[in-house]
């Protein structure tokens, strides 16, 4: 049974990996990743652990602009942005911004702390969806899919696929969208 339930996962997660990377491909460049919608939509509520395998929710979070990245180590896209994420936490993340990158992958924690020891990922905190059903409550066709978080845990924002987004455009869109408001 369990191997069943496993082997279902592993068709999805190769499924969702390839529409994200059809349907990352051509955003993958973009240099202001989203349009802020019109109206703020609700998240469905989201429980996931972190590096110490504590409970946490996107609720934890409230007071803060977030920037929910839901990735995978079998990503390669995701694995390209990470670097880009990391250094957008140090430059931005503080009292009114976090980056939370969610990862959804099976094997748990510990292949998400290798990943993060072999790029080099300091300032980024670890988080794991260890049910992987993220992806799948937010709606995301691929991965990486990322959320733009209003302070109130409303997403204001969302894009598929990798972006740059250290990019002195995303960090200037970002860092005015944090301060206006």
């Amino acid at each position: 049974m369990k191997l069943r339930i496993a082997l279902a996962f592993a068709v999805v997660a190769a499924i969702a990996a390839a529409l994200g990377a059809y349907f990352g491909a051509g955003q993958s460049q973009s240099k202001l990743p989203f349009a802020r919608t019109a109206r703020a939509k609700p998240i469905p509520e989201l429980r996931f652990e972190d590096a110490n395998g504590g409970a946490r929710s996107l609720g934890d979070f409230r007071g803060k602009f977030v920037l929910l990245n839901i990735w995978a180590t079998w990503c390669e896209p995701c694995r390209e942005e990470m670097p880009a994420l990391d250094r957008l936490q140090s430059q931005l993340g503080g009292a009114r911004f976090q980056v939370v990158p969610l990862s959804v992958d099976l094997q748990g924690i510990a292949i998400a702390r290798k990943f993060y020891a072999q790029v080099g990922i300091k300032a980024l905190p670890l988080y794991i969806d260890p049910s992987a059903k993220a992806a799948f409550t937010l709606d995301a066709p691929g991965l990486p899919v990322t959320l733009l978080v209003s302070r109130d845990g409303r997403e204001i924002g969302r894009h598929l696929g990798a972006v740059k987004w250290d990019s002195p455009e995303v960090v200037q869109q970002l860092r005015r969208l944090t301060t206006s408001e």
